[in-house]
C-alpha cells in the first residue's frame, strides 16, 4: 500500500456480488477490469452465517423498501457470497494480470482463510468499524487496512483507528463512504477527506456509489490515494450491488480522469521556465539614443519580453547616463549605464 500510493492513485474494483454465482463470470470480470486500469480486485470473504441471521421476524425479515424491497438479508449474503474455493482461483487471475487481489473478511474464520492465500492487505467494511474484536484481528497480522467510514461517527472512527494502532499497526487508510446505494453527489461532502487526514494522520480515499466518475476525480483534488468503485461486466445481468456498480467501458474512463486530475496536481513549484521569463515584460530602450544621453520615460519603456532589467529598476535607471550609443529595440542592462 504505502509503495502503490506513493506512486499514484491505488484504485479498487469491487467485484462484491457481482459474479452472480457464477465463477466463469468472475473471471471474466476481473479480467475486464485490469483492462479497464484497475490496480487491484477486492472481493468479500463471508458466509450469510457470519453476517446475519435466518430468523423471520421483523428485524431480519424482507425488507419493506430500498434497493432490496421484499428480501431477507440471510437471502441477499446468500446469494451475494462469494465461495471459499473460489478465491484461491480469483487471486491466481488477478495477480497474472498484475492486479492486486485482497479482500474484506467479515468474521475471524475470513480472515484465517485470508492468510492461507497470502493476501496483501485488508478492508474493514462500513458496517463493520464497530465490530472492534475483528479490527483487532485483521490489524494483528500487520498488513495494510483499508476502512471505510460511511456508518461511522467521528468517535467510531477514533476507536477503530486507535484499535490498529493498539495492536501495533500504523499503515491505516481511511475512505470517505457515502453508505447509500446508489449515492448522488450532494451526498458526498468530499471535504471530509482532507479532514480525515489531518484529524487521524492516516493515508485517506474514497469508497463511491455514486454514478460516474466527478465525485473519484474530484476526491483526488481533495488528497484521496485510494479510490474503489463496483465493477460489474454489465449492469444489464442484475444482482444485488449491479445498480451502483460500472460497466468495464465506464470504469476505464474514470480511471483516465483520474489518472488526468493527479497530473493537474503535480507539486508544489512556483518555479519559471525560461520560456515564461521571456515573455514577462522588461526595460527597453524605445527611441536611438547616444552616449552621455539621459534615460528618461520618453526613451525607456517597460514592454514584452523580459530580455531587460526588470520593471521594478525603473525608478533607479530614470537619471542615469548612457555610456554609448545604442538603437531603439535595445534591451536595457546595467552595463549599459555610467
Amino acid at each position: 500500500m504505502n509503495k502503490d500510493t506513493e506512486n499514484g492513485v491505488f484504485i479498487i474494483a469491487e467485484l462484491s456480488a457481482n459474479h452472480n454465482n457464477d465463477l466463469d463470470l468472475a473471471v471474466r470480470t476481473i479480467e475486464a477490469a485490469a483492462k479497464s486500469g484497475a490496480d487491484a480486485i477486492k472481493v468479500q470473504t463471508y458466509t450469510a452465517d457470519s453476517l446475519t441471521l435466518n430468523v423471520n421476524n421483523d428485524i431480519f425479515g424482507p425488507r419493506k423498501d430500498g434497493l432490496w424491497k421484499g428480501r431477507t438479508l440471510y437471502e441477499l449474503f446468500t446469494e451475494g457470497s462469494l465461495p471459499y474455493d473460489w478465491h484461491p482461483v480469483l487471486k491466481e487471475k488477478a495477480e497474472e494480470l498484475g492486479m492486486i487481489f485482497f479482500s474484506s473478511p467479515f468474521d475471524k474464520s475470513g480472515v484465517d482463510f485470508l492468510e492461507t492465500l497470502d493476501v496483501q492487505l485488508y478492508k474493514i467494511a462500513s458496517p463493520e468499524i464497530t465490530d472492534i474484536p475483528l479490527i483487532e484481528y485483521v490489524a494483528s497480522k500487520n498488513k495494510p487496512v483499508i476502512i471505510s467510514t460511511g456508518m461511522a461517527s467521528l468517535a467510531d472512527i477514533e476507536l477503530a483507528v486507535n484499535t490498529c494502532r493498539k495492536m501495533g499497526n500504523d499503515d491505516i487508510t481511511l475512505l470517505k463512504c457515502t453508505s447509500e446505494y446508489p449515492a448522488v453527489p450532494e451526498m458526498a461532502n468530499l471535504k471530509t477527506i482532507p479532514n480525515l487526514k489531518t484529524t487521524f494522520n492516516v493515508k485517506v480515499g474514497l469508497s463511491d456509489h455514486t454514478m460516474g466518475a466527478t465525485v473519484p476525480i474530484v476526491s483526488v483534488a481533495l488528497g484521496a490515494r485510494v479510490i474503489e468503485k463496483h465493477f460489474i461486466m454489465d449492469r444489464g445481468l442484475g444482482g444485488v450491488d449491479s445498480a451502483f456498480s460500472m460497466n468495464p467501458d465506464e470504469f476505464k474512463e474514470m480511471v483516465s480522469a483520474v489518472r488526468d486530475a493527479e497530473k493537474c496536481l503535480g507539486e508544489i513549484d512556483y518555479s519559471l521556465t525560461e520560456r515564461n521569463k521571456l515573455r514577462r515584460r522588461s526595460l527597453f530602450l524605445s527611441k536611438d539614443v547616444k552616449a552621455g544621453d539621459i534615460v528618461t520615460e520618453e526613451n525607456l519603456r517597460s514592454v514584452r519580453p523580459g530580455y531587460g532589467l526588470h520593471p521594478k529598476y525603473l525608478s533607479d535607471v530614470l537619471g542615469k547616463k548612457l555610456n554609448n550609443s545604442y538603437n531603439a529595440g535595445t534591451a536595457l542592462t546595467w552595463v549599459m549605464l555610467c
